[in-house]
C-alpha cells in the first residue's frame, strides 16, 4: 500500500436535483464515477441516494424524493439504490453502510440542512460515503446536501442561531444555494451570514438550476496524496445561471463576483480527509 489516497468529483447544486435540468450535470458525473470505479461493461452505474435531509417532512415527502430520483436515474441508465437514513440510529446501521460498495455517483439532496449534516456526521454510512469518494464515486449536494458539503450551516430560519458544524468535504466555503431567490424567501440572509465570517471560510452563493462542479476536467478523479493532505482544484460552472463569491471584507454582502455558466475558478481546498472520514 503506497499511503495514497484521491477522490471522485464533487458537485455543490443551487437546485434541481434529479429534474431533467440537471440530467447534463448528473450524467457526467455518473460517467465519470462509474469509469473510477470500474463499473463492469454492460452494467448500469450505481446511483446512490439519500434524501435525509427530507427526513423530517414524513413519508410522503421521502416518497417524492425517491420518485424523482427514480426517474433520474432511468434517463440516466443508471441503477437507483436509496440508502433510507432518516435518524442516527439508521445513519450507523451496516447495513445500510453496505449499500454504498461501487458507488458510481452519490447525492445528498434537499430539505433541511443542520439535521442532513447532523444525522450523518461521524456515522457508519458517512464513513462509508467518504470511502466510496475516496475510491472515486462522484459527490453531490443540492441545497441542504451542498450546504452540508461545506464548513458551517447556516439554520437558515434561525439567523441568531450559531450555525451547525459541516462536514467538510469542501472545507474552505459555506453554501448558500438558492441564491437568486434567497434574499426574497429568508429577507437578511445573506447579510447576517457576510456578518458572521469564519477565518478561512468563503461565502458561496450558487444560483438555481445551476452546479460548481469539479474533478471531472481532471480527469476520473484527482491526484493522490497522502491521507489528511488536500487538493485545489478547478471548478466549472454548470447549469443555467451563475455562481457567486462573496467578498469576505464587506459585511453586508452586496460586494460580490460573478461567475456565469461556463466560468472556472479555484476555491479553497477539498480534504483528503474529513470529519467522519
Amino acid at each position: 500500500m503506497s499511503g495514497l489516497v484521491g477522490h471522485g468529483p464533487v458537485a455543490l447544486v443551487g437546485s434541481g436535483e434529479y429534474l431533467p435540468v440537471m440530467d447534463d450535470v448528473e450524467q457526467a458525473l455518473l460517467a465519470a464515477g462509474g469509469s473510477a470505479v470500474g463499473t463492469p461493461p454492460g452494467r448500469p452505474p450505481r446511483f446512490v441516494q439519500l434524501a435525509t435531509a427530507a427526513a423530517p417532512e414524513g413519508a410522503a415527502s421521502l416518497a417524492r424524493w425517491h420518485a424523482l430520483g427514480a426517474a433520474a436515474a432511468e434517463r440516466a441508465g443508471a441503477e437507483q439504490v436509496v440508502v433510507p437514513v432518516v435518524d442516527r440510529a439508521s445513519a450507523d446501521d451496516a447495513r445500510l453502510a453496505e449499500l454504498l460498495d461501487g458507488a458510481a455517483l452519490i447525492y445528498l439532496s434537499g430539505g433541511n440542512p443542520g439535521f442532513l449534516t447532523e444525522t450523518l456526521a461521524g456515522t457508519a454510512v458517512w464513513q462509508a460515503i467518504v470511502a466510496a469518494w475516496r475510491a472515486g464515486a462522484a459527490l453531490a449536494g443540492c441545497s441542504a446536501g451542498a450546504m452540508a458539503l461545506g464548513a458551517r450551516v447556516p439554520r437558515i430560519r434561525d439567523l441568531h442561531a450559531p450555525p451547525v458544524t459541516g462536514l467538510g468535504v469542501v472545507p474552505g466555503v459555506e453554501v448558500i444555494p438558492h441564491f437568486d431567490a434567497f434574499e426574497r424567501r429568508f429577507p437578511g440572509l445573506i447579510a447576517a451570514r457576510a456578518a458572521d465570517p469564519a477565518p478561512g471560510v468563503r461565502l458561496l452563493g450558487i444560483d438555481e438550476d445551476t452546479a460548481l462542479v469539479s474533478g471531472l476536467t481532471e480527469g476520473a478523479n484527482v491526484p493522490a496524496g497522502p491521507l489528511g493532505s488536500s487538493w485545489t482544484p478547478s471548478w466549472t460552472v454548470m447549469g443555467r445561471r451563475s455562481v457567486w463569491l462573496l467578498d469576505p471584507t464587506d459585511p453586508s454582502g452586496e460586494a460580490r463576483a460573478q461567475h456565469p455558466a461556463g466560468a472556472t475558478l479555484t476555491l479553497p481546498t477539498l480534504r483528503l480527509r474529513v470529519p467522519g472520514g
